[in-house]
């Protein structure tokens, strides 16, 4: 987390109320056709009227070049340094369905996924089966029996699962089994360090294993694992900031990453409009709250241009509903950015918007790349913006005499 000791006496708990609206894989690219990109194509007036009375920039998720993954993102929208707590996203997909993760303990988030005949992934995602067929396929994976380690296989939703590992000397120093793209064979465990030898060996055996069980299975019929990870220790983000934070997410790694920082899980249904419901029915219960928007992200990494359009399209829709509770802060920021023109997150800059009593507006025009480059705010570091946050909120007063 930033070193907050310089400024941590200039920090109060105070009535304000912050909201973060994180829209996963917010960023885009233009069109080749349109030269526009998903967010200057998109008919957004809820967010594009925001932006013109709000302050506006761009951020970095990690550093200028690196294309991160959700769980660094969104740590340094919390104000971590996603350079020094990095968390592998099988702890976080482990927390987030509430599993347990004791200290030794191995987790990975595992997908099911389709090769051919010979070995070849022809899709990462097995067509992106349901959470109920997914939830079965765990169930007999559950069985796969290894001496000397406990091996459990948990559904999370769709084609994800976790697959955590129990046992005496376990490392999470092992490669990543997917190879991020089709036309290539799933990669071997390999141990990235020597001490990592056993739990190498222990993965590659589940592998092995799950490929037999599945092998007459149509789409799921192979597994991929990645994001190899042990119980993480962060600082604490509500004693840091001083507030009493809350996390509204539908999904369960960003309720993982939450969790990590401490902040209350609330239970909410699978829409955006019920994370809406559940932000209204909690509102008088903290003074800062976690909202998470996923659709806009997976249509990106799927390719889709005019999905990804729509999504935030819809996401435009809900705005109103939340500037109904009058939030002493607002900001809208993305996590990192997903181009459909890519399919895969980027090092691109993400939009960011904060909106407060004290932004009237600076001639933005709309809520976009393009726009946003203009803005107050310029370009900084993701992890600052809850300093803005604090400040705006009038929760950080004046630092030195």
């Amino acid at each position: 987390m930033i070193d907050l000791e310089q400024v941590h006496d200039s920090i109060a708990s105070t009535p304000s109320k912050i909201v973060l609206l994180v829209a996963d894989g917010l960023g885009g690219l233009p069109h080749p056709d349109t030269r526009k990109s998903e967010l200057e194509t998109a008919h957004i007036p809820n967010l594009d009227g925001l932006a013109q009375r709000s302050a506006c920039g761009l951020t970095t998720p990690v550093e200028i070049g690196v294309a991160p993954g959700s769980g660094p993102g969104h740590l340094a929208l919390f104000g971590y340094n996603p350079l020094k707590y990095l968390i592998g996203r099988g702890a976080l997909e482990a927390l987030g369905i509430g599993a347990e993760l004791l200290p030794g303990d191995v987790a990975a988030r595992g997908n099911f996924c389709t090769v051919d005949d010979d070995g070849v992934l022809t899709d990462r995602r097995a067509g992106r089966i349901r959470t109920e067929l997914s939830a079965q396929l765990c169930q007999r994976l559950d069985g796969i029996e290894i001496p000397g380690v406990q091996v459990d296989v948990l559904p999370v939703q769709d084609y994800r699962f976790v697959l955590r590992l129990r046992g005496d000397g376990l490392s999470e120093a092992v490669e990543e089994t997917d190879p991020q793209r089709e036309g290539l064979p799933p990669r071997p465990a390999r141990a990235l360090v020597p001490a990592a030898e056993r739990t190498s060996e222990i993965v590659q055996e589940f592998v092995s294993q799950a490929g037999r069980v599945l092998s007459e299975e149509q789409p799921a019929n192979m597994v991929l694992l990645r994001g190899w990870a042990q119980l993480p220790n962060l600082p604490d983000f509500g004693q840091v900031y001083q507030l009493n934070p809350a996390a509204i997410a539908a999904y369960p790694m960003y309720r993982g990453l939450a969790s990590v920082a401490n902040m209350r899980i609330i239970p909410t249904g699978m829409t955006f409009g019920d994370e809406v419901d559940t932000l209204h029915a909690n509102w008088e219960d903290h003074d800062f709250f976690f909202i998470h928007y996923k659709p806009a992200d997976a249509a990106g990494e799927d390719g889709d241009f005019d999905g990804k359009v729509k999504t935030l399209e819809v996401l435009d829709a809900h705005i109103p509903r939340i500037l109904e509770l009058e939030p002493d802060v607002l900001m809208v920021a993305g996590d990192h950015s997903t181009p459909a023109i890519m399919a895969s997150h980027s090092w691109h800059p993400v939009p960011f918007m904060l909106h407060s009593r004290l932004t009237l507006g600076e001639g933005i025009e709309g809520f976009n790349e393009r726009a946003c480059a203009q803005g107050s705010i310029g370009r900084i570091p993701a992890e600052t913006i809850m300093l803005l946050a604090l400040s705006h909120a009038g929760k950080l007063s004046k630092y030195g005499p």
